[in-house]
């Protein structure tokens, strides 16, 4: 009992000298929070000063890339051009006050890279013992580029369903895309260059039907066209109007030249025209590769709505657009470059509403030539045409828009190329704003400017 009386008389004379133990420790522990908060802030501060400065590393260099792209710059330039943006941004997020220093740029010939290497040096606000009250922030980006010419054709749907809004959203989109694409480039020495094929019933070829178009004018016409060499089967006097629909023979699939074999107008389409009512050739005519936005966007600004869908003619002529086997009928400045996987990319969009429901080259009157359920032998043959492109090394991205058949969803995916990691070649879009956005889409992926390391 006395042994526990003195443990309480130990304890109770502690507990008298508490206040002083306490404090003690109290302090120290204030100590040691502070050091954790001021860590803790310190830490917070270099991670958002690197992630500012990775951000506006990487837009500089990706911009730069595709200045170098476009012919906007040139590679002697790109230092100075890196420099510029990360002067103009050197205040972005936190790096408020701080100045981002250019180590290296790096343009790389061989593997097509600009590669930029970033500093800046961070005040810390709780500087801590003797380690001073600044840190470095170093980033590294780099970005592709490419002195390849882009060449893309769009394949665009004016056919009778596309009317009212439909017509109006697509005319809005297609030329954000093509304003997108052109964008920025050297005027003088332009890198992409864009081909329009508005397609329905066939195809209005405006001034090349004199060079390319054969037309049938009686049934034992209804075969494979001659070439363009002889004058008889090119004079201006049979021609009705500048409409084209698909090739027949053994150049049906085959993107060789009117020189070999001219393309039909088949006997049956005027007469498929007044008995449904339609135009024959669409108001638009097809716009052969250009730099020139305006040109461009005068054809689409004429995009009127009415026909039948024949799909296959829209594609077979958005791939003569890049071959460079019809160069010879087109001027100087719209012949598409030769096939060089090394100097050039080559891309076709197909853009359509519906199914694929009218072809001619299958039909043996003209109560055969359109099939409102959609027909097999169209459908093949744009699945055909598309797989012959794809083999040359042409990349092709398709949108549906409002599609509700599920065979006009599916000759779309079968046209695409495969997907990529980077690249989706298939969009569906309901509306106006999701059209403009496959568009934009696809606009970003032939950019093919992305952040790599």
């Amino acid at each position: 009992m006395r042994q526990f009386r003195g443990v309480v008389r130990g304890v109770d004379g502690f507990a008298r000298n508490r206040d002083g133990n306490i404090a003690i420790l109290f302090g120290a522990a204030v100590s040691v929070l502070a050091l954790g908060v001021g860590f803790a802030v310190n830490i917070s501060q270099l991670y958002n000063a690197r992630s500012s400065l990775q951000g506006v590393v990487d837009a500089a260099v990706t911009s730069t890339a595709r200045d170098l792209t476009l012919g906007v710059i040139k590679e002697a330039d790109a230092n100075k051009t890196v420099q510029s943006f990360l002067d103009a941004n050197s205040n972005a997020g936190i790096l408020q006050t701080n100045q981002i220093v250019l180590d290296k740029l790096t343009v790389d010939r061989t593997a097509s890279t600009v590669q930029a290497d970033a500093h800046v040096d961070v005040g810390l606000y709780f500087p801590v013992f003797s380690t001073g009250d600044m840190r470095r922030v170093t980033a590294s980006t780099t970005a592709l580029y490419s002195n390849k010419t882009v060449e893309v054709a769009m394949m665009l749907d004016v056919t009778g369903s596309m009317a009212g809004q439909k017509i109006k959203d697509l005319r809005t989109a297609a030329s954000n895309a093509v304003n997108s694409f052109l964008s920025g480039q050297s005027a003088s020495n332009p890198r992409v260059r864009v081909a329009i094929v508005p397609y329905a019933n066939s195809v209005n070829v405006g001034s090349l039907a004199a060079s390319t178009v054969f037309v049938e004018t009686q049934a034992s016409d209804r075969k494979q066209a001659p070439g363009n060499s002889d004058p008889k089967y090119v004079s201006a006097s049979t021609r009705p109007d500048n409409c084209a629909t698909e090739r027949k023979g053994a150049y049906q699939y085959s993107d060789a030249g009117p020189g070999v074999s001219m393309v039909n107008r088949d006997l049956f389409l005027s007469a498929f025209a007044q008995q449904t009512g339609t135009a024959a050739c669409p108001v638009a005519t097809v716009q052969p590769l250009t730099a020139n936005a305006s040109t461009l966007n005068s054809v689409i600004k004429n995009l009127v709505a009415s026909g039948g869908t024949a799909g296959h003619i829209g594609v077979q002529w958005a791939w003569y657009m890049l071959s460079e086997n019809w160069g010879s009928v087109m001027n100087a400045s719209q012949r598409p470059a030769k096939m060089d996987p090394k100097k050039v990319a080559k891309y076709v969009i197909l853009m359509t509403d519906g199914e694929f429901n009218l072809s001619y080259f299958d039909a043996d009157n003209v109560n055969q030539v359109y099939n409102d359920a959609g027909k097999v032998q169209t459908r093949t043959a744009a699945t055909t045409l598309c797989s012959a492109m794809r083999d040359q090394g042409i990349e092709i991205f398709t949108i549906g828009f409002a599609l509700t058949e599920t065979n006009a969803k599916s000759t779309l995916q079968s046209c695409a190329s495969p997907d990529t990691a980077n690249s989706k070649h298939f969009y569906q879009a309901a509306n106006g704003a999701e059209l403009d956005q496959a568009f934009q889409s696809i606009v970003r992926n032939i950019d093919n400017l992305t952040v790599t390391k």
